[in-house]
């Protein structure tokens, strides 16, 4: 049997292409482990932040109730039954009207209930009218005293009509429910 001999030369090839090989495998290795590495400090950063902002709301428990005190008095209260939607649309369609803002397709969506406060947000899919009109509007609508915000507010200009607008909203209708007791709803307590 022949033995394999090499030379010094091949040797230290032979030696420097196994530490080229070994270099070149333990950084692809290590690549993946600092890509790793930063992807769960980017996870660990950003739950620290979102821990932040939850123990400032929660700091601010006391602030929270009295703000929701404050407003809760200026909630108009419907029966648990009442149909809630004529109402609302009605103070919607008098400011439009107020304003020559012209609603042309609405949608009542489904009411939903946070910590005792009702919810009805109404989807106006297409409005016409001027610039100083939806200001007008809008600033009726939010400062009546009802519990009204318009969200959503999409705008564009119609063409060929100067001065004109179109778009959508959505109106979002606060209120509250009686319970059984004849009494306004009141939030659950945590």
């Amino acid at each position: 049997m022949s033995r394999l001999s090499l030379s010094r030369h091949d040797k230290a090839m032979l030696a420097v292409t196994v530490c080229v090989a070994l270099f070149g495998f333990l950084a692809l290795t290590a690549k993946g482990q600092i890509a790793g590495i930063r992807s769960r400090r980017a996870e660990a950063d950003r739950l620290a932040q979102r821990l932040e902002l939850q123990t400032a709301l929660i700091d601010a428990k006391d602030d929270w109730a009295a703000r929701y005190e404050s407003v809760r008095d200026r909630m108009p209260v419907f029966s648990g039954t009442e149909q809630v939607g004529p109402y609302w649309g009605k103070i919607m369609d008098d400011a439009a009207h107020e304003h020559d803002l012209h609603i042309q397709q609405r949608n009542f969506k489904e009411e939903t209930v946070v910590a005792g406060v009702c919810e009805l947000p109404i989807e106006v899919r297409q409005w016409e009218g001027t610039l100083e009109a939806l200001v007008g509007f809008v600033h009726q609508v939010e400062s009546t005293g009802a519990m009204l915000e318009v969200r959503e507010l999409r705008v564009s200009p119609i063409q060929n009509r100067q001065g004109w607008l179109k778009g959508s909203f959505t109106l979002s209708c606060a209120y509250l429910r009686t319970d059984k007791d004849s009494n306004p709803a009141t939030p659950s307590q945590p």
